[in-house]
């Protein structure tokens, strides 16, 4: 057999996907359906991106069993799936090619000018900018992303251009099996020292991930990031070639006047002391323009016109669970946004405060990882203390164990606001409730965190609109500043879901979405 670093996508014949529903794994599967490779995959919940993965092809079986491998050559899985998984330990035995999905990713790669994105917060957002602005330049790349770029619907893609644009995962250090062509780092953070131990792990990691870098390519990373700065001056002794972004004045691409109104940002950009002229985007934040900076350098130096990069942000229609408005009910705007560790969720908050004006901003908010909510409680607790409301769900953290003083009733403690402005809410079908009874006519509601309560934004506004009497609302998502175009319930349908609301609790391993990150 084959050694993986030797395997390009042909070579893995039919393809089985284990928890195919998941950030990671759907992009995978969209990406080999449309390049032709047979796929098949296995799920234990009805995710609204399996309906798209059937109407290309692919096979999902609802449920985990030996038979689903029959016919199959290759099977993956992700960090989510343990080893002891039953369609794990079926392949092993029939000696089928067993592949963690970035080795899969790797191979589909082969061949390719590959742009790898990496960073603590905003690869998925960078990921999706960069590939929006190729796909613009007429350049057809293929592309993995760990989030759906909102109008296109997708997350994955099989181009005709020799560009393969791929948001690269640090939290499992499985981004060191790419091979790029351009290496995005976005920023350093502390996160995932269950893996690192210390961010001096993290760092060493990031540092192995630039030097990997093809010698004719090149790095991108953010002048205004500590980590990144550190990073940069160690690639380039090292000989690699790292061009940088942002609002410091040393930064390659160069961002002045930065300024965000309403639901929009906007600011100058300056390229080598070149001045490009005024970047547009539609969707609101620092953190956002900083992304879309990184964006427009990477394709700036790979020749892309600037008219037409600016022409391409302008248009951004967003990417889902990144500022995505849901829609609005009652005179109430309910967003979604995935931030879940402290740094991205400041971000996001403070950006939402402005958009709040006069009213309330009320967080749903479902913490992700017992052990980030355990290592980082007063710094997430400090974010949604920017809040004027809070209502905090219990911990998502499957195959977690909650110690004593640990979880959703200890975080809820932490938030420095007033007893009646926080509560904690452990059962799903209690949030809607617990919303209505605290929001008014121009207060903006954001679910932020863990990847289930994206399911709960569609049930807030149906909610909203009951009590207001208006039906579904007054429809304003993906409208512009809404960045939810074509937003799908957890079946796959417009709207609310048909499913009961309940506490969310995976009925197994792979019903868990692979670590995703922002």
């Amino acid at each position: 057999m084959m050694t993986t670093d030797m395997l390009t996508a042909e070579d893995l014949g039919t393809v089985h996907l284990i928890g195919i529903g998941g950030v990671g794994m759907c992009g995978l599967a969209r990406l080999l359906l449309t390049r032709g490779i047979p796929v098949t995959g296995s799920e234990l919940r009805e995710w609204p991106t399996l309906a798209g993965l059937r109407a290309l092809g692919g096979t999902i079986h609802m449920t985990h069993q030996a038979s689903n491998l029959d016919g199959v050559d290759t099977v993956v899985y992700s960090s989510a799936i343990p080893a002891d998984h039953l369609e794990v330990v079926e392949a092993r035995r029939r000696g089928l090619r067993v592949l963690h999905r970035s080795e899969a990713l790797a191979a589909a790669m082969v061949g390719r000018r590959a742009i790898a994105v990496a960073g603590t917060h905003g690869k998925t957002t960078t990921t999706s900018m960069t590939t929006w602005v190729l796909q613009h330049a007429s350049l057809d790349p293929s592309f993995v992303i760990g989030g759906e770029i909102s109008e296109a619907g997708s997350n994955g893609h099989h181009g005709t251009g020799e560009l393969f644009v791929v948001e690269a995962d640090e939290s499992d250090r499985s981004f060191l099996r790419y091979r790029a062509y351009v290496s995005i780092i976005t920023n350093i953070d502390a996160d995932h020292l269950n893996t690192y131990g210390d961010l001096a792990g993290l760092r060493a990691a990031f540092a192995e991930f630039a030097a990997l870098t093809a010698a004719d390519g090149f790095v991108v990373t953010c002048a205004d990031n500590a980590g990144t700065r550190e990073l940069a001056a160690q690639a380039r002794a090292a000989g690699r070639t790292v061009y940088t972004y942002g609002e410091a004045p040393h930064a390659n691409l160069r961002m002045t006047e930065l300024v965000t109104v309403g639901t929009g940002t906007r600011y100058l950009a300056a390229l080598d002391g070149e001045p490009l002229g005024e970047i547009t985007l539609p969707v609101p934040g620092r953190y956002l323009a900083l992304n879309s900076a990184a964006a427009v350098l990477t394709a700036a130096k790979l020749g892309v016109d600037i008219d037409t990069i600016v022409e391409a942000l302008a248009g951004f229609p967003g990417v889902r669970r990144r500022f995505e408005l849901k829609g609005t009910a009652g005179g109430v705007r309910v967003f979604d946004e995935y931030a879940y560790h402290p740094t991205s969720m400041t971000a996001a908050l403070e950006t939402l405060r402005d958009v709040a004006g006069d009213g309330q901003l009320i967080v749903v908010f479902q913490p992700y990882r017992m052990y980030r909510t355990r290592d980082f409680q007063a710094e997430i607790a400090a974010a949604l203390a920017i809040a004027d409301q809070a209502v905090i769900l219990e911990v998502f953290g499957p195959g977690e164990h909650r110690g004593p003083g640990e979880g959703g009733v200890a975080l809820t403690a932490a938030v420095d606001l007033a007893s009646r402005h926080k509560v904690f809410v452990p059962i799903w079908d209690d949030v809607p409730r617990e919303v209505l009874r605290r929001a008014r006519r121009g207060d903006v509601v954001v679910t932020m965190g863990a990847p289930p309560i994206s399911l709960m934004g569609d049930q807030l506004v149906s909610a909203l609109a009951d009590q207001a009497g208006d039906g579904r609302g007054d429809d304003e998502s993906g409208g512009p500043g809404g960045f939810g175009h074509g937003v799908e319930g957890p079946n796959g349908s417009g709207g609310s879901s048909a499913e009961p609301a309940r506490p969310y609790a995976p009925r197994h391993a792979a019903e868990t979405p692979s670590e995703p990150i922002t």
